[in-house]
């Protein structure tokens, strides 16, 4: 996966995941979403065909959103590795 930065400011990221999905967009934005200090946090598939999604992220006040982003995927990971914990123990039974 290629990440390229289209547009950074103090409370503006705007990133494209080259080879990226809908499930890791989506869940980077609920994770997003779940933060107070998120004004607005979405993603757009330009175009069916080209796996290249964009997320957008703007905070409130003075909070910098490249420290919002790396907190969800911390969350994602998180959950992620939960998920596979608890499906390793559902398999054993």
């Amino acid at each position: 996966m290629k990440v390229k930065i289209l547009k950074k400011t103090e409370n503006e990221l705007k990133i494209e995941l080259e080879g990226s999905s809908h499930g890791l967009c989506n869940m980077l934005q609920n994770r997003l979403l779940e933060d107070e200090t998120v004004d607005f946090a979405g993603y757009d598939v330009p175009h069916p065909l080209a796996s290249s999604p964009i997320i957008y992220i703007r905070m409130k006040n003075n909070h910098k959103p490249e420290e919002a982003l790396l907190e969800a995927i911390s969350k994602v990971r998180a959950a992620n590795d939960a998920f596979g914990k608890e499906l390793e123990q559902v398999l054993k039974e």
